[in-house]
């Protein structure tokens, strides 16, 4: 199953239902995003870092979980609709059914205060593993005056105005999609 760069031969659907899964069962909190980019861009090479981060971006833009929508993207990119549709399986199935047995569990542990407290710990954790992310991913976006105005205007639109998400994201990703593209057909 693990490749090397130099290894032309795209996955299988279960050697990627198989990864999905794997990453499901042991990506706790968040950072699942990480653990993606580790797998098929660092470790595997089956994506570069500009094909993970403009399926990230197309992720996060699209309605719905964006783990989700990213083994959707990663598995139809590497293996067509099997490839999209056994990695959605391997990223749900079998993590479901866990959460559903964590989720009973944690029902009946809800009456000890140290629950509470694990709670607390596990959240801390989850933020750190986003921001570790955040600036992974920051540090490899090209810097030019236009995207930082667009992250700019959407964090002062969302944290400050308190502008519906929505909304701003319809209006700024077409505006920003628009731009770039009469920027491509201009060169």
């Amino acid at each position: 199953m693990p490749r090397t760069i130099d290894d032309p031969a795209p996955p299988t659907p279960l050697a990627l239902f198989l990864i999905f899964t794997r990453i499901g069962l042991t990506s706790f909190g968040g950072g699942l995003s990480g653990w993606l980019f580790r797998e098929f861009v660092a470790d595997r090479g089956w994506l570069s870092e500009d094909e993970f981060l403009n399926g990230l971006a197309l992720a996060q833009a699209l309605p719905g979980v964006n783990v989700t929508n990213m083994a959707i993207w990663i598995g139809h990119r590497l293996a067509g609709f099997r490839g999209a549709a056994a990695s959605v399986a391997g990223i749900v199935a079998l993590p479901g059914c866990l959460i559903i047995l964590i989720g009973a569990s944690f029902a009946w542990l809800s009456r000890f205060p140290v629950t509470h407290t694990a709670l607390v710990g596990a959240s801390a954790a989850s933020i750190g593993l986003s921001f570790t992310m955040a600036f992974a991913t920051a540090r490899r976006v090209v810097r030019k005056a236009r995207p930082l105005l667009f992250m700019g205007g959407t964090f002062v639109a969302v944290a400050l105005l308190q502008w519906p998400l929505v909304w701003v994201v319809i209006v700024a990703g077409a505006a920003s999609v628009a731009l770039e593209y009469a920027d491509l057909t201009r060169s």
